[in-house]
């Protein structure tokens, strides 16, 4: 059997049906153009995708199976081939995944077959080389390998997988579509609200601390930021003007993990290898910054920057999870999401007496609530409770028409990245942002918000001087075509070994 029949995750095969309702799903809070829009656009980042890196489906599988394991994977296809303990024994612990699968003899392959011989490495990094290698012998095919993360998600599935629905209807809101919203937040924290990463990054889809008390300080409400409900708005906002510049939620997410200056080289050294679009130039300049890396990445450091292997899978392991996000919601019962913003600091007592439900009934809709809502912040609860404070719940409602016009012509917006970065751009967004804030609703305040978070990145930041620097720096290029001509050395040593 040909390899590319070898079993895949069940849930990739509602792919094809959720992608062809997501503009039903997106036409019931936008307007048809802008899901139409903003359904094209993710359409070409699948294609792309498929182009560049076939095989993003296999990262569903590993934030799937439970913690412990090293997942192998076909890369052209994403099925899942093998998987070993991490600390067991590799050479008998093994479990194969891809049965009926055969050699290029017509031989029928099994898992001990493959590692007979194998004097397995010490180190596990050690023997996920040595298995790569054999597989890709064996199968003639690329494999790619990781850790499993499954017990990374399951627990906070339990508890917040039946918000899904509605965290997704946020997303769909700001014009991004609900299961990469959601998947990109399951992948930073697990959908955790108050997990905190050692770069000091928190919550849902972990931004720095210092990120969210800057856009506290822009906010006219009162952020909290451990809220689920409340990140996904800002989230979602952030994604959607990030793929706005760039044309791409690919970038947009990787801009997200990697920040906007590896991302703007690495545009741009994709654009110097011949790339002619956007998202062709993310791929190629992305693989560029991974094989320097391989080769010494202190010598081309000038280069690569920060831009690691983590951030070359990013935005396919996003977009490797949609269906494992859409899974997930199918499987748990789905509750409704009511917001009230509260005019007076309310104890949790009070809720407690009010709602009729427990503390810790309410504090899984709101994480944060430690002993009251602070004035001016937004109680969430499975109910509408008036007098408490005006419903906010936005994403019940259909999006209103003074948003909708904002929002169609910022969607529209046709600019090229680097042009963001220019000093005269900046009065187009400033523009978008105080159309925003005209129009006096819960989302049009976010965007503005987000929007002037934005600006402070692009206009106060050195990263428009550094990435014209960058681009015009002969020194760079000296460096990139020494790195070519080593990649190609490399490339023809190992096809002479082969």
């Amino acid at each position: 059997m040909d390899s590319r029949n070898a079993s895949t995750h069940p849930c990739h095969r509602v792919r094809r049906l959720v992608w062809a309702l997501a503009p039903l799903v997106w036409a019931s809070s936008l307007s048809a153009q802008v899901a139409n829009v903003a359904e094209q656009q993710v359409r070409q980042d699948r294609a792309t995708l498929s182009e560049f890196r076939p095989g993003f489906s296999f990262w569903a599988h590993i934030f799937d199976i439970p913690d412990g394991w090293v997942a192998f994977g076909n890369a052209e296809t994403g099925a899942l081939i093998a998987s070993f303990p991490t600390n067991g024994d590799w050479s008998r612990g093994g479990r194969w995944h891809a049965e009926g699968l055969r050699d290029a003899r017509g031989n029928g392959l099994g898992l001990e077959s493959i590692v007979q011989g194998l004097q397995f490495d010490r180190t596990v990094s050690g023997r996920r080389a040595q298995v790569a290698e054999r597989l890709e012998a064996v199968l003639g095919i690329p494999v790619i390998h990781n850790p499993t993360r499954g017990n990374f998600v399951r627990p906070n599935t339990r508890r917040y997988g039946g918000f899904l629905d509605e965290w997704g209807r946020i997303y769909e809101r700001f014009g991004v579509p609900a299961d990469i919203g959601l998947a990109q937040a399951m992948i930073e924290s697990g959908w955790h609200p108050t997990i905190r990463s050692e770069a000091g990054a928190v919550g849902f889809c972990q931004w720095l601390t210092r990120n969210w008390n800057h856009m506290k300080r822009l906010s006219s409400n009162e952020i909290e930021g451990h809220n689920q409900t409340t990140q996904a708005m800002y989230c979602a906002g952030y994604l959607r003007v990030l793929a706005t510049k760039y044309g791409s939620f690919i970038p947009a997410l990787s801009e997200h993990h990697a920040g906007g200056t590896n991302v703007g080289r690495t545009l741009i050294n994709g654009a110097r290898l011949g790339a002619n679009d956007v998202r062709a130039q993310y791929f190629v300049g992305a693989q560029l910054a991974l094989d320097l890396r391989s080769i010494s990445p202190s010598r081309f450091r000038d280069v690569v920057y920060s831009y690691g292997p983590r951030s070359f899978r990013y935005a396919e392991m996003v977009f490797g999870n949609e269906d494992q996000v859409a899974r997930i919601r199918g499987e748990n019962a789905q509750e409704r999401i009511y917001a009230m913003r509260v005019t007076r600091a309310v104890p949790i007592n009070e809720v407690v007496r009010r709602s009729g439900l427990s503390e810790d009934q309410i504090r899984r809709y709101n994480p944060a609530l430690l002993r009251q809502v602070p004035r001016s912040a937004t109680l969430y609860l499975p109910m509408l409770i008036e007098d408490l404070g005006r419903d906010v719940s936005f994403w019940h409602r259909p999006a209103p028409a003074a948003f909708q016009d904002v929002f169609r012509d910022f969607l529209l917006l046709d600019a090229p990245p680097e042009q963001w970065h220019e000093p005269s751009f900046r009065t187009v967004v400033e523009g978008y942002r105080n159309r925003f804030r005209a129009t006096n609703t819960e989302e049009g305040a976010v965007m503005a918000t987000v929007l002037t978070f934005v600006m402070g990145e692009l206009y106060a930041s050195p990263r428009g001087n550094l990435l014209a620097e960058y681009r015009n720096d002969p020194r760079v290029v000296a460096l990139i075509d020494e790195g070519l001509r080593e990649i190609g050395e490399v490339r023809d040593a190992t096809a002479t070994v082969r």
